[in-house]
């Protein structure tokens, strides 16, 4: 059986990652990219579906623990310890960052006495659904299946052995000893992946976390949390298109036995405003610049077709279908790949859209000519659309509805606009008519998205249910924090969408907005979005008790996933998850007075 989500550790190589677990096994790996099939799938099954393990024997058949792990230093290289009745042993996982091929590379390391060990690798291609055919070539195994192909190698080679489809080996290590494995995924009609070397990989792989982490400029009082945020959003990113995946898996529930299990290995086009917000603020200027690259490659063409997500490398058909032989994460199912709320109509991606790219004008970034004659197109169609219902920010699979939040990132569309020609005379664009369109819409949101007895916004116009995004009203600049109606809104949600401390996206007792049976916990961006909103609204004490509460659900390696459950007191959603992340840098630049919000 898989671990609790909390139980995992990312390691990756810039285009795809695996989870460690701390017992050992790598549970979940898709190569050659994030969004490929696994060729380690327990965690959406079971063993029988993919996993490679490497502990102590004593603890080989059972479910034991290591004494503790870490990340090295500011860096994606895991080092995890046992300590057994006759020794401690470390091992060191990482994924070098590739020259062509992915590698996962373990090594063994005895500190201290002797410990027995076992290597159990079970490869399944295709979601663990395919049982490749295993050889042995040149101290190598070798698994091959249709176009796959996994090299296995032991420095120095070890013994191995076959038995119930798996590979074992088992070996001992004293105080300084050190064995390598180095797993190579590659093409199988091609010929043997290049050799690497585990140490000269592993220094190298040191070597480029530091330098990477060396561009931090953050001096505030949450350091260490801020940048292994940035890293987990750095190893998230497809490092050959600049396209950052919301998270590392499929399929992780939002709520335990539920059927909220969806594919987040795909780009979000409202990520973006937050995503170049947060790299920006802490001074990684580069990989801003190609986030806002393969933004600007994968919204090109037609603006009736923009979509609310994308494929990493800007892809646009990502059809959705079930993996029935998986059983799902604790029994969670079904298990998806792909995801259908791509074809949805969302009309806050507009908005997202022009203000991510007014941000990274306005933090220097060089902008071309393409780039706003593309901002134009986009607010010319909106300009036709924004009055018309959508499915809104949470991706809802019921009827379509007018979100208040939709609308206000339809005033931040004209807005941005608007600013952007008032900026930079030598933009052209029809100012009056943005300016009469934003005039429109603010009005319209004030009339029909608020409930004046309650002194709320609500989700949609005539509704009388909350959501969380419409804290996000004064951190757009829609209306200054200061406004009645803002105050009056935090407390409503904060009093209504509570759930355990911290925040739902929406009520409980909304119906099923989401089209779907079930419940699912507190949704962590939307509790670092009340912590935003304390602060600015005058209450910094409880916007940071809150943010404190908030690191505390992180677990022993810093990661987050998409929510928390306050009953079970445990992680819950796809994993590490960046819209998570996102939101605890942008807080905590908040707390530290080093930002102001997106307006």
């Amino acid at each position: 059986m898989p671990g609790r989500i909390e139980d995992y550790a990312l390691i990756g190589d810039l285009q795809t990652a695996a989870l460690v677990g701390t017992d050992g096994s790598i549970d979940w790996l898709c190569v050659p990219r994030f969004d490929s099939a696994s060729v380690f799938g327990a965690l959406l099954g079971d063993h029988e579906n993919g996993m490679w393990r490497l502990a102590p024997t004593a603890g080989a058949g059972g479910s034991g623990g290591c004494a503790r792990r870490a990340y090295r230093g500011d860096t994606l290289v895991l080092d995890t310890v046992w300590e057994t009745p006759t020794g401690s042993v470390k091992v060191t996982d990482f994924m070098p960052q590739r020259d062509k091929a992915p590698d996962v590379v373990r090594i063994v390391e005895g500190l201290t006495g002797e410990v027995a060990m076992r290597s159990e690798l079970a490869l399944r291609f295709d979601y663990g659904s395919v049982v490749p055919w295993v050889r042995r070539t040149d101290h190598h195994r070798v698994a091959i299946a249709g176009p796959d192909s996994v090299w296995l190698r032991t420095d120095p080679p070890l013994h191995t052995y076959g038995r119930d489809m798996r590979t074992f080996s088992d070996f001992t290590v004293a105080a300084g000893d050190t064995i390598a494995f180095v797993l190579t995924w590659h093409p199988s009609h091609e010929k043997r992946p290049r050799r690497v070397d585990p140490y000269q990989a592993l220094q190298q792989s040191l070597d480029d976390w530091e330098q990477w982490s060396a561009q931090f400029r953050y001096d505030g009082p949450w350091r260490d949390a801020v940048l292994r945020s940035l890293i987990t959003l750095k190893a998230l990113t497809y490092a050959p298109s600049g396209g950052i995946a919301a998270a590392a898996t499929t399929s992780l529930p939002e709520e335990i036995g539920g059927v909220r299990n969806w594919d987040y290995r795909f780009c979000w086009l409202r990520d973006a405003a937050l995503t170049l917000n947060a790299l920006i603020s802490c001074g990684f200027l580069d990989e801003a610049r190609a986030w806002r690259d393969w933004l600007l490659r994968a919204v090109a063409g037609n603006p009736a077709d923009l979509q609310i997500m994308y494929g990493i490398a800007g892809e646009r058909r990502l059809p959705e279908y079930e993996v029935p032989w998986l059983s799902g994460y604790e029994g969670s199912a079904p298990v998806r790949v792909g995801n259908a709320a791509a074809g949805q109509l969302q009309l806050d991606v507009y908005g997202e859209v022009l203000d991510s790219l007014f941000l990274a004008r306005d933090r220097g970034l060089k902008d071309e000519v393409h780039v706003w004659n593309l901002q134009r197109a986009l607010m010319e169609f909106l300009e036709t659309k924004w009055r018309e219902p959508d499915e809104g920010l949470w991706e809802v699979r019921g009827p379509r509805r007018h979100f208040v939040h939709s609308k206000v990132m339809a005033w931040v569309a004209a807005d941005r606009a608007v600013r952007t020609v008032e900026a930079s005379p030598k933009l052209r664009g029809d100012v009056g008519r943005w300016r009469s369109m934003r005039a429109q819409v603010h009005a319209e949101v004030c009339e029909k998205g608020y409930d004046a007895e309650r002194n709320t916004f609500t989700q949609y116009y005539g509704s009388k249910e909350l959501d969380a995004a419409t804290l996000l009203i004064p951190q757009v600049g829609f209306l200054p924090s200061s406004d009645r109606r803002v105050h009056g809104t935090v407390e409503a949600v904060r009093r209504e969408l509570d759930n355990g401390g911290f925040v739902r996206r929406y009520s409980p007792d909304s119906g099923g907005v989401d089209g779907l049976p079930g419940s699912e916990g507190a949704f962590l961006a939307c509790s670092f979005w009340l912590a935003d909103a304390l602060h600015g609204t005058g209450r910094t004490d409880e916007a940071t008790e809150l943010f404190e509460k908030l690191l505390g659900l992180r677990n022993d390696v810093g990661l987050l996933s998409e929510e928390w459950d306050p009953v079970a007191g445990r992680l819950l959603g796809n994993f590490p998850q960046a819209f998570s992340h996102i939101g605890l840098v942008n807080t905590a630049l908040t707390l530290s007075g080093r930002q102001k919000g997106r307006c």
